[in-house]
């Protein structure tokens, strides 16, 4: 049950994604649950680019 409570993306991360996509001024206005559920996939999909664009860089 321990694995289920771990957070999969660090705060910073999401903060850095909304940024990057113009909904952080929601986020610390309203919290991340102000966010759409559009925009929540939006910032998923950037994370696993990310993580893709990595796990690519390490195999290098």
């Amino acid at each position: 049950m321990a694995a289920r409570n771990r957070r999969m993306m660090s705060e910073n991360l999401k903060e850095e994604i909304a940024k990057e996509l113009g909904v952080y001024d929601v986020v610390k206005r309203e919290g991340w649950g102000s966010v759409s559920s559009r925009d929540c996939g939006r910032i998923v999909q950037k994370a696993i680019e990310f993580a893709e664009r990595s796990v690519r860089n390490q195999q290098k």
